[in-house]
């Protein structure tokens, strides 16, 4: 067994709230890997409304990789939210017209961030807030109503406003082999078929699944 199509919205029977994010976006600056879900009860189906403030004009992309989980209200601020801030007054004053439009900045103005890119992995608990050019390891954790400003690290657990580390789920050389093994980038067959290592806590077993030891 291969486990639930890629493709499926609602990958639970009877629970339409579960959706495969990939299969409902059409912004081609929302890219999302196969298998990372947004669970709501409200709208499930609907998750670009929870990136905000991103205009085409801008340019920047959010990026999320596989296998992730995202609780409900988590959202993502984009570089469009991002006001002058070198002059007297932060008022957005161009964006009205009727002659307003004299003062328009130049891109370099204001403050680009880049893309947002989420890792593969990763969970982010309900009501997140995630700042524009964040970047989130894979393995990561980020708690209930966090305020996400600065880049989280590999298997790390971060929470507050603003976020901070809480502490990482692993010593750092078993982290440094999970990246190296990289279980989501297998073929769904093989990661199918050891389920039962990816979940446990045996590295040993899956570096051996993986092929970078000899059994």
């Amino acid at each position: 067994m291969n486990g639930p199509s890629p493709t499926t919205v609602h990958p639970m029977t009877g629970f339409p709230q579960v959706c495969f994010i990939k299969n409902t976006v059409t912004n081609p600056d929302i890219i999302i890997g196969d298998y990372t879900y947004y669970d709501d009860p409200v709208d499930a189906g609907n998750f670009e409304r929870n990136v905000l403030y991103h205009y085409p004009f801008i340019g920047d992309k959010l990026i999320i990789g596989k296998f992730c989980a995202l609780a409900r209200d988590v959202k993502f601020i984009m570089n469009g939210a991002n006001h002058k801030m070198s002059g007297l007054s932060t008022y957005p004053f161009q964006i009205f017209g009727n002659g307003w439009e004299k003062v328009m900045p130049a891109p370099e103005d204001l403050p680009f961030k880049g893309n947002t890119v989420i890792g593969n992995d990763v969970w982010i608990g309900y009501d997140a807030l995630i700042m524009p050019g964040v970047h989130v390891g894979n393995g990561a954790i980020i708690s209930a109503r966090s305020v996400v400003t600065s880049d989280v690290p590999a298997y790390t657990i971060v929470g507050g406003n603003p976020a901070r580390p809480i502490r990482t789920r692993f010593p750092d050389a078993v982290v440094a082999q999970l990246e190296n093994i990289a279980w989501w980038d297998w073929p769904i067959g093989k990661i199918s078929r050891h389920l039962a290592l990816i979940v446990a806590a045996d590295i040993d077993a899956l570096r051996i699944c993986a092929g970078l030891d000899e059994e």
